[in-house]
């Protein structure tokens, strides 16, 4: 828990008492001072959650991350090995693709640039 959602609260609290004694003596002072201290105490309250909820974000997304590298080269090679079991099934629709590609990449390395 954020430093700064327990100071919050604490002020908070020791706003709405300073508040209340300001209520119940009738002055408008300790009443005004209060309700500043307990604005004061609920914005640093609110401040500290979204910290909290900031640095729970950024660890979920570096425990994501990890794992997505981790498993990564888990991915490729079971990309590599489907790839590998459809050329060995069919050799000569993967050269048909092949060469398609190739074609496809000489007409776009030899078209002139647009101006």
């Amino acid at each position: 828990m954020e430093k700064d959602r327990i100071a919050g609260s604490a002020q908070d609290f020791a706003g709405k008492i300073e508040g209340t004694v300001g209520d119940i003596s009738g002055d408008a002072k300790p009443q005004a001072a209060g309700r500043v201290r307990e604005a004061t105490g609920t914005a640093q309250n609110l401040y500290g959650q979204a910290k909290d909820a900031a640095r729970e974000a950024t660890d979920a997304a570096a425990s994501y991350a990890k794992d997505a590298y981790d498993n990564s080269g888990d991915t490729f090679r079971d990309g590599s090995q489907a790839i590998a079991k459809k050329v060995q099934d069919n050799p000569l629709g993967s050269m048909l693709i092949a060469g398609g590609i190739g074609f496809a990449l000489a007409l776009l390395m030899t078209r002139p640039p647009r101006r």
